[in-house]
């Protein structure tokens, strides 16, 4: 059987005020991805998340990012190497004082894209992953410069693909904003699981096809629709005979 890991964005507060339904988000999918105070949430969401995750049996990782809790961590700050990996260590020593086991590591937003692409931003991540939490604990992400950051550290690099935002020829990520951004008909990013999990690929936005070797399906679970995607999302996996569950 098909093994395939479901993460989604989870623990997003601000201002203490959910940016989605954890508690339904939590029973659907394998690994949840806990904002740490950089761009979201703070010591109450993230012991929430962490009594949650034991009580689902969801994976719990850390989901830090810019510092930029005005921006969501969605604007790429002109801030240092050095600087990135001590607030990347800072959010995840918070999210272990909370009480977590941290499964792996996801960085977020713009943070994810430029540390994806830039190899001194993918050290400075990868060198605060082994600062705050002492383990290999493995890197959740898509770009390659992390992926050899995160090899050459000695640390595990888990590839994922995403269901609900729209892919370039290249692989990339078509920006939001742009049309083909966003998936929100949960059909289509139903069968777009399926695809990923049994056959490898993806469909892009000019219809040519890309191949992924991805091992953990995401969703975000701020979207309006996180929910009814998510549902449709893992009973389609199930029909199609994989099977939903964490690689940590």
């Amino acid at each position: 059987m098909r093994e395939i890991d479901l993460n989604a964005d989870l623990g997003e507060t601000v201002d203490g005020v959910p940016t989605a339904d954890d508690e339904a988000m939590f029973a659907i999918v394998s690994s949840a991805n806990v904002a740490c105070g950089g761009h979201a949430g703070d010591e109450t969401a993230m012991r929430e998340a962490v009594r949650r995750a034991s009580r689902f049996g969801v994976a719990l990782g850390a989901h830090p990012s810019y510092p930029d809790r005005a921006g969501f961590g969605r604007v790429v700050l002109d801030i240092p190497p050095d600087e990135v990996r001590r607030s990347v260590a800072a959010q995840l020593a918070s999210l272990v004082a909370a009480g977590a086991q941290v499964r792996y590591v996801k960085p977020h937003g713009a943070l994810y894209h430029a540390a994806g692409s830039r190899p001194d931003l993918a050290r400075a991540v990868v060198d605060a992953v082994r600062d705050a939490l002492g383990a290999p604990v493995p890197v959740l992400a898509l770009g390659e410069a992390l992926a050899h950051a995160a090899r050459d550290a000695g640390l595990p690099f888990v590839r994922e693909a995403f269901l609900d935002r729209g892919y370039t020829p290249a692989g990339g990520l078509v920006p939001r904003g742009e049309p083909g951004a966003l998936l929100t008909d949960p059909d289509a990013v139903a069968d777009r699981a399926v695809r990923l999990a049994l056959h490898g690929e993806v469909v892009a936005v000019d219809g040519s096809i890309v191949r992924t070797d991805a091992r953990s399906l995401c969703l975000h679970g701020d979207s309006p629709d996180a929910v009814s995607l998510a549902v449709a999302v893992r009973a389609a996996l199930t029909a199609a005979g994989a099977r939903v569950r964490a690689p940590w």
